[in-house]
């Protein structure tokens, strides 16, 4: 029997990268990721390789079931070079986390773009809409816009076995979210980036565009989008003590800069202070606080400062793979 294997990578645009995928046919395939031989792409198009030597090769790392199309799968890829090593723009490649002991939660904002309007759904072609306040996990024609594709890509995902924890309309009309949370960082940012593939194809099929900027509707007063980062590794989850979380949460106020790098383009236009964000130039972290740099979740403090932090900063089009890297590093670097 033939089976039809996706796969998919992200390719070498700077600042930020995006999806690129071909369908390869196999015979006799078992499902397994090890069954998933090595594949090449022509790297000259994609900005990853010159012209005269244009092999990249596509490594799968995670596989799942491809829930549109009938005997398929998809096929999450790392690029190396030609001679194997992890091309540059390969951020999956910089995660130190080969025993799984950091968990992440990212929560995926994004909006539903009309290319017509060439602004979300829920735009009047010639205006705005009501003010933000009624979308936040509405329902209703008159505030929930795109709900169709929004539950139909949560099948989607929940098809193909990801980790989706949940879904909800956010603050800003046509803006949405998905959670996915997984035990290792490697695995949470494949899931992510399917999941962001996923939403992307099913976007085709409704002529609707999927906006991953942070902050798409410019100086006005929306809401921008993020993928805040929800982590703990075991030191976090058995603490049992604040002075642990202080010293760790101290650790990220050095290296803003550096993670700031890999947090998203156009990051200022996001975090400015306002619409639950703190500002670039800041750090700040709190218990329940939504307007500092890193959230000390309330049901961490509750369970004897046993648990994880979230990461405000990270926005939408952010790669996973690259923030936690990041994170991973720096909670790496507190000893205690």
């Amino acid at each position: 029997m033939a089976t039809k294997l996706e796969y998919i990578w992200l390719d070498g645009y700077k600042p930020t990268q995006s999806l690129r995928s071909k369908t390869k046919i196999v015979k006799n395939f078992s499902g397994k990721l090890e069954e998933c031989p090595l594949w090449s792409f022509d790297g000259s198009s994609t900005e990853q390789a010159p012209g005269g030597s244009s092999d990249c090769v596509l490594k799968p790392v995670f596989i799942c079931p491809d829930p549109q199309r009938k005997d398929a799968y998809l096929v999450m890829c790392e690029v190396l070079t030609a001679d194997g090593t992890a091309h540059e723009s390969n951020g999956r490649a910089l995660i130190d986390d080969d025993d799984n002991d950091f968990w992440f939660g990212f929560e995926q904002e994004y909006f539903l773009w009309d290319p017509e309007t060439n602004k979300p759904l829920g735009f009047p072609a010639g205006g705005y809409p009501a003010p933000q306040g009624p979308y936040y996990c509405s329902v209703g024609a008159n505030n929930a816009y795109g709900r169709e594709i929004v539950e139909e890509h949560l099948d989607a995902c929940l098809e193909a076995g990801l980790n989706v924890e949940g879904i909800n309309a956010e603050v800003a009309a046509g803006q949405w979210e998905f959670q996915i949370f997984a035990k290792g960082a490697k695995e949470a940012g494949d899931q992510i980036w399917i999941g962001r593939y996923l939403l992307e194809r099913i976007g085709e099929k409704y002529g609707v565009a999927i906006n991953w900027h942070c902050k798409p509707l410019g100086a006005l007063d929306w809401n921008g989008s993020g993928m805040h980062a929800n982590f703990s590794n075991s030191v976090l989850r058995t603490a049992g003590n604040k002075e642990t979380y202080d010293k760790i949460c101290e650790a990220f106020r050095p290296v803003v800069k550096e993670h700031i790098e890999v947090y998203g383009a156009d990051n200022h236009l996001r975090l400015t202070g306002k619409h639950e964000t703190a500002s670039i130039h800041d750090f700040s972290y709190g218990v329940s606080d939504r307007g500092a740099s890193i959230r000390i979740p309330l049901a961490t403090v509750e369970k004897g400062w046993n648990g994880y932090l979230e990461d405000r900063r990270p926005n939408s089009a952010a790669d996973p793979y690259k923030v936690a890297a990041r994170i991973i590093k720096t909670v790496k670097s507190v000893a205690v």
